[in-house]
Formats: C-alpha cells, structure tokens, sequence
C-alpha cells in the first residue's frame, strides 16, 4: 500500500507494539508529527527536553526489553538527545531515536538547524543511518530496530531528512526475520568451553559470582539464583546488575566497586574462582585492575566479544547469552561442600559494615526505611550523585528490572524522565520513585510538567543538602579539603516549586521521627508527588576504594 514516509514508520513501530514514543517536534519532524495526529495507536508524550525524552525511552526500553523510541528535530533537537542516546550506550539498553534533517538537497549547505547528528553520534550508537531515498526507509528502519534489539543491545539513529518523510512509499507489513550481512550475534556458548567452565565450578571451594547488566537483560535470574541456592555459591553484582539477586538472601552480597559493600569488595579479594557473567568491568567496579580478584580464576560470559579481556585479563572467556550460557552449565555441576566459604561470607558480612556519620536526618535512614515499607511494592530510578550510591547500598532491591539508574555515563538528570519512562511502560502498576538529589532534580526538573500532565505515580524523593556533595566528597579526599563550586546558595523553594504544576502533591521530611508517616501517606495514593528531604550536606558514603588501590584498600569500614 501507498503512504507517506512518516506514516510508514508509525506503522512498522505499531508493528513492533510500541505503545508511546517521547519527542519534541520542530520543523524537520513536521510531517512525523501530523502523522502522529493520524495515528490513533501510538499514544506520543510530549517532554520538555530532548534529553529528558531519550532518558524516558531509554528506561521505557529497560523496563519492557524492546527498544524505546525517542524523536528530535534537527539541528539542536537532534544534539540534545546525544547525552541519552550515550548513556543508552554505555548501558547496553535498546533505544531507537528518530531525528529529522533539513531536506536531501541541503544537506552539506550549512542550512539552518542543520547538524551532521550521524557523524557526531557514531562514537556513542550501536549503528547509525542517515536515509537519502525513500526507497531505502522501510529496510532501514526494520534493519535498526533489529540491531538495537539483538545481541548486545543498544542505541541506533536513524536520521531523516524532511522530504523523506513527505515522500509516498511502498509498504507491506513483514513477519520474517530481519537477515543483515555479517551481523550474527553469538547466543550459545562454545560446547567445549561449557565443559571447561563446568569442571572450573566444581573444583572450586570459594566460588562467587558477579553479575553484570547483561544478567537482567537477558533474563537469566533464576539460573543466578540457581548457583546460589543450589550450589551455595555466593552472588555479588555490579551498579548494572542491581535486582540480579535477591538482595535480602543469606547469600547476596551486594555491589561492588568503589563505593560497593565491604563484604563484597573482600569476597571478590578472597575467592578462588570468579564467574563474572554479562559485565564489562568497569573502573568504577574493579578498582585497580593489577589487584583486581588475584587470588582468583576468572570466567567471563558475555555477548559481546569486544568486553571479553579487554580491561580483566580472563581464564575462560565464553561467548553467548547470560542465559542460554547458565543453563547449559548448570545440569554439569555437582555439589559441593562450600560450608567453609560459606562461614567466611557469613563472618565477612557480620564485621565488615561500612561507617557513616550520624546526622540530624540521614540519607542512609530514609533510604532503608523507603526499603523496609515499600520493598517489592514500588519500582526505584536514580539520579546520579551520594543519593545513587546510597541508594545502591541501603535499599536492598529484591527483584531484576525494578531499579533503574545511570551507571557507565553517570549522567545527572537521568532520574526523572527515567521514572516517566516507566510508568508508562509499566501501565502505572505501581508507584515509581525517583531517588534523587537537588542538582541531579535541577537537570530536568521541568518534566514535573510531563508527569503532572499525565497524571503519573511518580513520587520524587528529593534529598536537598543544598549541596553538590559528591563532588564535595570528593575535593575533601582528593583535594585536601578545598571545595570549588560545590554549594548551591539560590536553590528554590522546591516545595513550592513543585506546587506551581499540575496535579503534584508536595511534603517535607525534617526530622527522623517524621520520615515513616511521610513515606505512608506519599505512597498511599498514585498521585504524583515530591517529598523533600532536608538532610546535612557533611553526609559521606563509604566505603570509598581510593585511585590505585584494590577493592580490599577500602577507606570508612569498621576493622576487622
């Protein structure tokens, strides 16, 4: 059948079941957007930034597993969706943008809103494509939304140009698989290589398991859950593997890393046998790689055969997915008595805590409490700042894909759009709070406007020490003590800034004795809401790994 560019791409989306897209039209997207008015099926939500839209779709696409899609004009729409298209990226979640361009016989003419998005994007996609002809949109399209969701997944452009949009195509609905030259992803792991992991797990008395990203999106949980508690194997995870494992069981240890749990820093330092599956091992996780698990053999299962010793040298690198991998490993492994390590990882948990200051109203506190009401009841995103990595450390999160957070890009503003995302994408089943700090909020604050407008369970956690603490944490430690524009001294009233949208309900948390009564009464109802948090800005988290040590050279731990 004939139609318009655009309204071929709405129909391939619908397709796919894509329920929402986020974008901000202009004048490239134009003919986009009247074909959105067309469409009575996709339902479009319109964010006040760029960026906020690709962090809303980028959470939309972690929580639902199929790429979320955003859209941006040309010009300045399409570079404000470059810090989301990258944190996509470095996060391996599937993400299509959509950006227009000035007509084909523009482009290279300097015209206006004119910008080369494919040449600034192609460091940070998984692919990108700038459409010429017409005739090559409807391949283009099915061809980036397989990219973007197979394999390692990640973010893909497709860039086009207005008068591509307006063109008549041809179109027919296809249902065979998308078949691009020389892109196969590997799924199943080498047999040989399976053998050799499973004799590895057996002869080992202090195995652990470490849990990336790539364990959640691939579905592989229950396989994790099935070395632990089968095979008695303790689990430790990265900031991306956050929900892999059940964080209040007897043998979860929590995250590692720089600021990860003490216990598990140490477990890493004293196990003979590391079964890392689907990370990339990030510097923020290993601290200095020369001491990086040197007592241990490594296994490293991973889709992507570029994470595979590019930065940990390997023992047995298996190549395929999380899933498909454990479960082909798992009916080879014998039990075995691991009492021993066991009791270590029971004694490592008991004295190694890390310290913190006791405060008029602790962050730590407010998060733990958030956790013991609500735990398994809400879905948690994350700013980026102290609020993240306390939240990483005192939440306790009990389930995958119920946490959701920038980790490689570490981008501030990813918080509130992210907690949009997935309330639509989860059709608002529970109240999503977004656990973020005053500069982090300051980023996209104005999607307050997004969320009242659509009425969704969004509450906003807001920690509020007038302060860019983190930042501050680290100038006392890496500067001797002298901090550089750290304190925010004309912050508004949020309160009554968050009062000025629709339909937001607003509280405030003083004191300790106030944070359970709060919490209930935000999260009784589905309204969108802000409680803010008014804490000290002299809070530090701990533990803190220093540049160049190991992971057991951690500061602000009580001694053994």
């Amino acid at each position: 059948m004939k139609m318009t560019g655009a309204d071929a791409l709405l129909k391939i989306l619908e397709g796919y079941k894509v329920r929402h897209i986020f974008g901000y039209p202009g004048g490239a997207v134009l003919p986009l957007y009247d074909a959105i008015l067309r469409n009575d099926r996709i339902q479009h939500i319109l964010v006040r930034n760029e960026q906020s839209g690709a962090h809303a779709a980028a959470a939309y696409g972690k929580f639902t597993g199929q790429p979320g899609v955003c859209i941006g004009t040309s010009g300045p729409g399409a570079t404000n969706l470059v810090t989301g298209i990258t944190n996509a990226h470095m996060d391996s979640i599937p993400l299509l943008a959509i950006t227009g361009q000035v007509d084909t016989s523009f482009i290279g003419r300097d015209a206006f809103q004119e910008a080369d998005i494919t040449g600034i994007t192609l460091p940070v996609v998984k692919h990108n494509f700038l459409v010429k002809d017409p005739k090559q949109l409807i391949d283009t399209i099915y061809e980036a939304w397989h990219i973007a969701n197979t394999g390692r997944k990640g973010p893909v452009l497709i860039d086009i140009p207005r008068n591509v949009f307006e063109a008549t195509v041809d179109f027919e609905p296809r249902q065979e698989e998308v078949a691009i030259e020389g892109y196969k992803p590997t799924y199943e792991g080498n047999p040989a290589q399976i053998k050799k992991a499973i004799k590895m797990i057996n002869q080992s008395e202090r195995p652990l398991v470490l849990a990336g990203g790539g364990v959640i999106f691939s579905g592989a949980s229950g396989e994790v859950e099935a070395l632990a508690e089968r095979f008695g194997m303790p689990v430790a995870w990265t900031l991306m593997g956050i929900g892999a494992y059940d964080e209040t069981k007897e043998l979860s240890l929590g995250m590692i890393g720089m600021h990860g749990m003490p216990y598990a820093n140490y477990a890493v330092h004293h196990c003979d046998l590391l079964i890392a599956v689907g990370t990339r091992f990030g510097d923020r996780a290993t601290g200095a790689l020369h001491k990086f698990a040197k007592e241990a053999k490594i296994i490293h299962i991973d889709i992507d055969p570029a994470e595979i010793g590019k930065n940990v040298p390997v023992d047995l690198p298996i190549v395929g997915d999380a899933k498909k991998v454990l479960e082909a490993i798992l009916p080879g492994l014998e039990k075995v008595d691991r009492s021993p390590w066991q009791e270590k990882i029971a004694e490592l948990k008991a004295s190694r805590r890390q310290v913190f200051k006791k405060t008029r109203l602790n962050p730590q506190t407010i998060i733990s409490r958030l956790g013991d009401l609500f735990r398994g009841k809400i879905y948690v995103t994350t700013d980026v700042g102290q609020h993240q990595m306390f939240a990483c450390q005192y939440f306790k999160v009990p389930e995958p894909n119920t946490f959701f957070t920038s980790g490689g890009l570490g981008t501030m503003g990813f918080g509130l759009p992210a907690a949009e995302g997935v309330a639509l994408a989860s059709c608002g089943e529970r109240n999503v709070v977004c656990i973020t700090g005053d500069g982090s909020f300051q980023m996209n604050m104005a999607e307050m406007a997004t969320i009242g407008e659509h009425n969704l369970p969004v509450k906003i956690l807001l920690m509020n020490n007038s302060s860019l603490n983190l930042v501050k944490q680290l100038q006392q430690f890496q500067c001797n003590e002298r901090y550089s524009a750290i304190n925010f001294t004309g912050n508004p009233d949020f309160k009554a800034l968050a009062e000025a949208y629709p339909n937001m309900e607003t509280y405030r948390i003083s004191r300790e004795e106030e944070i359970d009564a709060v919490l209930t009464e935000a999260l009784s109802h589905p309204r969108p809401s802000l409680i803010e948090c008014m804490i000290s800005n002299e809070d530090i988290v701990y533990p803190i790994v220093p540049a160049k040590k190991g992971l057991d050279e951690m500061i602000g731990v009580e001694k053994w």
